[in-house]
């Protein structure tokens, strides 16, 4: 609401936004300098007589104005022609000055063909008219269908029907605040029609009736604040005149002028209760979101612009109750009302009893379901801190959102963090003053670091809270202030080892995000795209970030190349460096510096995070660096080959000869990480691994496991450096005897791990030879090298292999998720998991590496067992294979078979009805999740697959009828309602057929399955439910993955609505459908087919694993990279 200022003691200027300039080349504005009383030079008014400025002259409408005028009526001006609305009211106002009755019929008309209803009133007897009786009328006339609906029509021409019927309104007030306004006849009038309006069932009535309603009390709040102006200049007119003398006609008659100011605030102040009260007090609970949304937006901007009168808990209690309204636009517009009460600090006093009281629902609703209100909210509770109006016990459960999934939410509340803990009390010098910059950074700093202390072993926590924050906190830019704190070069504050580890986990993180890297995990697969500003911008923060560290890095390096909880993320700094800078600033000497303590890292420590980062950075500067700098990186890393080399060995030497194992294994998982970058090759190298892995028994499981890895990785490079067109029969020869020794070893293993009907503890063993197996007969496939020169290589396993492969998979998966949660801190756990062990066996029935009659309906068949992740990786499976194979009726019959028979079992083995009725609803859920992929347009894309699933599936349960007949119910009936009318009918009769001449009465319950599918096909045939479309048991939106979709706002009310429709409990929901899944395609290089595999495994495991989040960027157990 715009503030209007009091021109001065004679007149008041209205404002000029509600005039528009009109047709006409040489019209002008009326005047806007029109005084609030009347009267010209009347002592007693609130001219002053002779001393009052002399009126400019008016010049009126155009004639071509007055012409169109003419032949519109009212209503054709509001709806079409906004510019004429201000010339049609003056000309109204005169009307009514000249004959009260018939103005006072033009305007109710007016506002009766804005509720689309033609009623006819009649001048002589406007006066004797029953209010109650018109609105009966009109409502009569709206069930009779006789209404237009202006308001919510789509027509072009009445795209500005709501603004020009609001304007009208608001001219008028303004055009009659010197007269009509307090007549007590016209507004009385127009009142009473627009609150009677209000309450009617029609709900375009009651949409008109709020806005015109709503838009009067705006209106009179501009009135009265020009009013209440006027009476503050004359109260301190009147002080100053009694300073001269006590009485006198001048005190006289500003004594009179004040006393009819404060009357006609008065007056209009009882019009804005008069409205509220009939008219909001009803409406704000409308069952219509959009009249609730209107009442409410008004409401708040009535307390902020008139807080005299409306800032008090008679009236804020509304903006309380509509927090719990079940629509999120509501309770959004209720935020954002409190937002600007909040904002301003001479209101907080009159809130102290309304906060109080809604306090605990402010909080709540920063974990709304509803993003955008959650991010308002967390707004409004900035304001409440910025008033000290929350305690930090109240204020505790907010910093849980600081690892919520929707970035949104995670950004309001880093900002709430900073604002709150982080610049609290920084009392900075003029921004010119580099050092209380500097000094202010070290503040910020300090106080990030003590945040980050609540969780020091939790490495992605911290990336959390730091993604948050850092687009507020410039001290996160700061490079030289963290490099000095690291370099304890700054005495004023006390960095500790813990301190020390965050702030470099801090340098990086920061670091990354200025260069335009994702630091929290993100479920969104899309590769972020820059403008070209942005793109400058990331470069310039690369080389301040280079030139920063360019004298410092080694330094930094040195102080704590022994320290392995730092060295990861201090390493990984160099990724994301400028290093042409070291050339173009004559720093290569530093740069060798860097690169020599890199390699002494790695050398230093042993674990997977230290290895990888030191392999990670040498590979880069060895690719990125240009001339003399790329040929010493290359060297280096050639260097720490040869050096890896003979210690391995060596320690394989002293294994054989009985040594201890940890050097032989430190060594190998440094020899893993490097062939997963680059080709290792060594003519003895696979021949020293085979030979210990022959000659020395009791291998410990970790050392043997990574023993194989590098067999694997030995195998899988010799594969991609053949030539393809002319293979070397000596080197076919010697790979093929470098397969045959790892697949006879890794088979081995295989049938000694399988242990029938005996709990599985996790062991990484199990997990690693499953994923090596895998990955071996997807690189030796036969469809990848038949009709080639390289066909000898082609290779299928046997089908009892497969089989206890997929026995060994199911004792992983069996395990039990709180065990594996256990072991949730070790290293390269992603690669080991149970998902990663699912994902290989998906990839083999992907790629037919192996016969997958077999394979392939023993995982679907656990589509409903494992838990959402594994779930998410079958369903994936199926949709590859509904566009790459003809087998999914067979795979998806033989999977409930498979499940069906397990139940049978169950049955003949147990007397306790809770086993078979588990084993009986595992049936049920896995045909529910497989009939659920043919949602939507599926149905008809796959209309004979699901037609050939059914037939079959009924012709497996009349097999040996009635033992097999439950399968109608655990099996066929949920895809039946898949199927399109006409094949459904057809299937009855099917089924029908099938059990004629058959005595059922011989076993009753054994039949009981077969008539209750018949009732129940029947049942859904009457009903029609074949066109409905049923989704897999699982909803995906967009929100918060953890909430419930049906949110339910608390009742403002028991009693109904007063308009007669349904309650706002009763509004529709509306549903989201399933988005569709991209799927990933088997063929990839051999070379990143586990990498990428682990990247699937990654983004489906991000939900599930919010808080904890994933290590590192773990690669499966495979392939080189």
């Amino acid at each position: 609401m715009e503030n209007t200022g009091v021109a001065s003691e004679t007149s008041v200027r209205r404002p000029n936004a509600r005039v528009s300039e009109p047709p006409g080349k040489n019209d002008r504005n009326p005047d806007d300098g029109e005084q609030l009383s009347g009267g010209e030079g009347d002592g007693d008014g609130f001219g002053l007589g002779n001393n009052s400025p002399k009126k400019r002259r008016k010049r009126g409408p155009s004639a071509k104005v007055v012409g169109v005028m003419e032949d519109l009526r009212l209503i054709e001006i509001v709806k079409y022609n906004a510019k004429l609305i201000s010339y049609a009211v003056k000309r109204l106002v005169e009307q009514y000055e000249a004959d009260p009755k018939s103005a006072m019929v033009d305007i109710l008309m007016m506002l009766f063909e804005a509720c689309g209803a033609t009623y006819q009133l009649h001048v002589d007897s406007i006066e004797s008219t029953d209010v109650d009786n018109v609105v009966v009328k009109l409502v009569e006339l709206a069930n009779n269908g006789e209404v237009e609906d202006l308001y919510t029509s789509k027509r072009k021409e009445l795209k500005n029907f709501k603004e020009n019927l609001a304007l009208f309104w608001d001219t008028l007030v303004l055009e009659c605040q010197n007269g009509p306004l307090f007549d007590k006849v016209l507004f009385d009038k127009c009142m009473d029609y627009v609150i009677a309006l209000s309450c009617t069932p029609p709900r375009i009535y009651r949409h008109v009736a709020t806005l015109v309603g709503l838009q009067l009390v705006t209106s009179l709040i501009t009135v009265a604040k020009m009013l209440a102006g006027q009476r503050e200049t004359t109260q301190r007119q009147l002080n100053a005149e009694k300073k001269k003398r006590n009485d006198g006609p001048r005190v006289d008659s500003l004594n009179k002028r004040l006393s009819q100011t404060h009357k006609m605030i008065s007056d209009i102040e009882e019009m804005m209760r008069k409205l509220f009260q009939g008219l909001f007090m009803h409406r704000y609970r409308d069952i219509d979101p959009d009249i609730r949304v209107s009442c409410i937006r008004s409401l708040g901007v009535w307390i902020f612009s008139y807080p005299s009168l409306f800032l008090q808990d008679l009236y804020l209690k509304y903006l309380g109750w509509t927090l719990n309204d079940k629509v999120a636009a509501v309770r959004k517009t209720s935020v954002l009302a409190l937002q600007n009460l909040y904002e301003v600090d001479d209101n907080v006093p009159s809130l102290g009893l309304f906060t109080e009281r809604f306090c605990n629902r402010m909080i709540e609703l920063a974990d709304d379901i509803d993003i955008s209100v959650a991010v308002a909210d967390i707004g409004l509770l900035k304001l409440l801190l910025r008033h000290e109006l929350l305690t930090d016990e109240e204020l505790g459960p907010l910093y849980d959102l600081l690892i919520d999934e929707p970035p949104m939410i995670r950004r309001a509340i880093g900002e709430l963090v900073y604002d709150h803990l982080i610049a609290q009390n920084v009392k900075g010098a003029p921004s010119g003053s580099k050092g209380e910059d500097d000094k202010t950074s070290e503040i910020h700093l300090g106080r990030m670091l003590q945040i980050l202390r609540e969780f020091p072993d939790d490495p992605i926590l911290s990336a959390y809270v730091i993604d948050d924050v850092w687009d507020d906190m410039k001290a996160m830019k700061d490079w030289k202030c963290m490099i000095s704190m690291l370099l304890d070069e700054t005495p004023a504050i006390e960095v500790t080892d813990i301190d020390a580890t965050n702030l470099v986990r801090l340098l990086h993180a920061s670091a990354r995000k200025a260069v335009g890297e994702k630091i929290v995990p993100s479920t969104e697969g899309r590769k972020a795209h820059y403008t070209k500003a942005q793109k400058e911008a990331i470069d310039n923060n690369r080389r301040e970030i280079t030139t920063a560290l360019m004298k410092s890095y080694p330094e930094l390096l040195q102080k704590y190349i022994a320290d392995k909880t730092k060295l990861h993320s201090l390493v990984e700094i160099v990724i994301l460096l400028d290093l042409e800078l070291y050339s173009l600033k004559r720093r290569e000497q530093s740069f060798k510096s860097i690169l020599d303590l890199i390699a002494e890292a790695f050398f230093k420590h042993g674990d997977e995070d230290a290895l990888k980062s030191c392999i990670k950075a040498l590979t880069f500067c060895s690719t990125e660096s240009r001339g003399d700098l790329q040929d010493y990186a290359q060297n280096k890393l050639k260097d720490l080959e040869n050096e890896l080399l003979v210690k391995l060995k060596s320690a394989i030497k002293a294994v054989k000869v009985g040594d201890d194992e940890y050097s032989l294994l430190v060594n190998l998982k440094r020899l893993y990480e490097l062939q997963m970058k680059k080709n290792v090759y060594n003519e003895d190298l696979y021949d020293d691994m085979a030979g210990i892995l022959r000659d020395v028994k009791g291998l410990d499981d970790e050392v043997l496991c990574f023993l194989l890895l590098n067999m694997y990785l030995q195998v899988a490079w010799s594969v991609q450096s053949i030539d393809t067109e002319n293979p070397s029969e000596v080197v076919l020869t010697a790979l093929l005897s470098k397969r045959t020794y790892l697949f006879e070893q890794l088979e081995n293993i295989l049938n000694s791990l399988v242990v029938v009907h005996e709990e599985r503890r996790r062991n990484v063993l199990p997990s690693r030879v499953t994923i090596i197996l895998a990955e071996m007969w997807n690189l030796f496939k036969k469809s990848k090298y038949s009709s080639t020169t390289l066909e000898t290589l082609g290779y299928c396993p046997e089908p009892s292999t497969v089989k206890k492969f997929w026995m060994l998979c199911q004792q992983i998966l069996n395990i039990l998720d709180e065990t594996e949660d256990e072991y949730a801190n070790e290293e390269y756990i992603e690669e080991t998991s149970k998902d990663a062990v699912l994902l290989a066996a998906a990839k083999l029935v992907i790629s037919n590496a192996v016969f997958r009659d077999h394979l392939g309906p023993e995982i679907i068949s656990h589509f409903a067992k494992y838990g959402r992740s594994s779930s998410e990786i079958i369903k994936h499976l199926i949709t590859v294979l509904k566009k790459t194979s003809n087998d999914i009726p067979q795979m998806f019959l033989e999977a409930m078979k498979r499940v069906y028979q397990h139940h049978l079992e169950e049955q003949l083995k147990s007397s306790y009805v809770t086993v078979a009725g588990r084993s009986f609803t595992d049936c049920v859920e896995l045909a529910s999740k497989l009939s659920g992929t043919f949602a939507g347009a599926a149905r008809s894309k796959f209309r004979l697959d699901i037609l050939k699933i059914v037939k079959e599936g009924i012709s497996f349960a009349f097999v040996d009828a009635p033992n097999k007949l439950s399968f109608l119910e655990a099996g066929v009936l949920p895809f039946i309602s898949k199927l399109a009318s006409s094949d459904a009918l057809e299937i009855l009769k099917d089924v029908q057929r099938r059990a004629e001449n058959v005595n059922q009465y011989e076993n009753p319950s054994g039949w009981r399955p077969y008539h209750t599918f018949i009732e129940q096909l029947h049942e859904k045939y009457a009903k029609n439910e074949f066109i409905q479309d049923e989704g897999d048991g699982t909803v995906r939106r967009r929100g918060r993955p953890r909430k419930v979709g049906n949110f339910e706002g608390k009742k403002l009310f028991h009693e109904e609505a007063s308009s007669g429709e349904d309650s706002i409990s009763n509004l529709d929901q509306n549903s989201q459908d399933e988005e569709d899944e991209d799927e990933q395609l088997p063929n990839q290089p051999v070379v990143n087919s586990v990498r990428s595999s682990v990247a699937k495994l990654r983004s489906l495991r991000v939900s599930q694993r919010e808080a904890k989040g994933l290590a590192g960027s773990s690669s499966a157990a495979g392939h080189p990279h």
